[in-house]
């Protein structure tokens, strides 16, 4: 009996393994066109901070945007290196980059091109100081040291 089980709990475990390596396989994904990838890159490095969120930062319309766009709003980001898309406005967005960042929730963060993460993340890379860090070194906000007394 403890053999067929620890088979079955083997077997499942490859599977579990196979199925999630090919859901992030090329020939498994959802076919995003090449020209909405390349519209989502472009809009991930159009600017130093970008956020794909439901509604928009002066109405968020949903409590995970809202809670990134507070965390963000702490900062002083300045408007020419901030840009938020909302993803409720277009559906092939709002799919797609939940693809082309293989993560699936929305709101979706991105630092000089890089993704971040959703709000979780964003929320403990704030309370640890480390979100501060990553836009301090990137140069979306100047350092503390560097800051008007």
């Amino acid at each position: 009996m403890f053999q067929n089980s620890l088979r079955t709990s083997v077997s499942l475990s490859l599977y579990r393994s196979n199925v999630s390596s090919c859901l992030r396989s090329q020939t498994f994904r959802r076919f995003l066109s090449q020209e909405s990838r390349t519209k989502i890159q472009a809009a991930v490095t159009e600017y130093p901070v970008v956020l794909f969120m439901k509604g928009n930062p002066e109405q968020p319309m949903c409590g995970f945007s809202r809670g990134v766009v507070k965390i963000l709003s702490a900062f002083d980001i300045p408007p020419e290196k901030f840009k938020t898309y909302n993803v409720l406005e277009d559906l092939e967005l709002r799919t797609g980059i939940k693809e082309f960042s293989e993560w699936p929730t929305i709101p979706q963060l991105y630092v000089n091109g890089e993704f971040v993460g959703g709000s979780d993340i964003a929320l403990s890379m704030f309370q640890s100081g480390e979100l501060e860090t990553l836009l301090e070194q990137h140069g979306v906000i100047p350092k503390a040291s560097e800051s008007p007394s």
